[in-house]
């Protein structure tokens, strides 16, 4: 089984760099992106995986109503917390890819939501899954994915891509790798926090992400983003323990409504 997290960034070229950089939010280091860039990025991003039906099958939302409700409705409440930055500006839109071989989520920068029906049915409850997504939209709200294309391509690589003067070689090369971008320990923990943060008061178990890591501990191939740092079992005990910290209380599983919305994809 194949599990990849994917990251891929489309139409570099027509952007337009600004004259100063910015500091990333959540883990530190310079981000050669500013928010408007990433809301830009976002956008091109889900045009190209919208053009790629190949590659990403997109459920259709028309026949498909019922389970679009149900997750947007977990975005909604997420957002609500008044936790997560850029609320207002972010696009926060959700698709759901239909591919059962993958038990994996992503999300772009500026804001667009991937959710796999593989890791959908993979899943137990409902907070696991709210987990998850309250983990994907730290990575854009806290803005890591292009905090980490800086760090990994250079100021000067992304510089000439962002202004249009990369050659068509570099262009590709750098969308290539962006496939296969891993966050760092700082991106991942923050990501892991934020996720407890966000869920705290919303009503779901605060440590729902916890566990789709220790469901994921099971699996005879773990994907590349889970045998590196932090271990899976680090961050079970680091979400668990940030969510006691903040005394978040017990919250909601959801289990048998979540079955029942898992049923919506047989």
């Amino acid at each position: 089984m194949k599990i990849y997290r994917v990251f891929i960034i489309a139409g570099l070229a027509s952007l337009t760099l600004l004259t100063t950089c910015s500091t990333s939010q959540g883990g530190g280091g310079l981000n050669l992106f500013s928010v408007e860039q990433d809301i830009e990025l976002g956008k091109q991003t889900a045009k190209q995986i919208e053009d790629d039906p190949k590659q990403f099958p997109i459920l259709p939302e028309r026949g498909n109503e019922q389970i679009y409700k149900y997750i947007n409705d977990i975005t909604s409440t997420i957002l609500a917390s008044g936790k997560v930055d850029y609320a207002d500006q972010f696009a926060w839109e959700v698709k759901i890819i239909d591919k059962d071989s993958v038990l994996n989520a992503f999300a772009t920068p500026g804001g667009y939501i991937y959710v796999y029906t593989g890791l959908i049915k993979f899943l137990d409850s409902e907070d696991q899954l709210a987990g998850v997504m309250g983990h994907e939209i730290a990575h854009a709200a806290r803005r890591h994915s292009t905090s980490q294309m800086t760090k990994v391509y250079g100021i000067a690589a992304l510089s000439s891509v962002v202004t249009g003067n990369a050659n068509p070689g570099m262009l590709e090369q750098i969308a290539i790798g962006l496939i296969q971008l891993r966050f760092s320990r700082n991106h991942e923990t923050d990501a892991d926090n934020h996720s407890v943060i966000y869920l705290c008061e919303s009503g779901y178990n605060a440590a729902g992400a916890a566990g789709f890591f220790k469901k994921m501990e099971g699996q005879p191939t773990p994907p590349a983003f889970l045998s590196t740092h932090p271990n899976p079992g680090d961050r079970v005990k680091n979400i668990e323990g940030k969510a006691q910290e903040m005394g978040c209380g017990n919250g909601n599983t959801y289990t048998e409504r979540y079955a029942r919305m898992k049923r919506l994809l047989d």
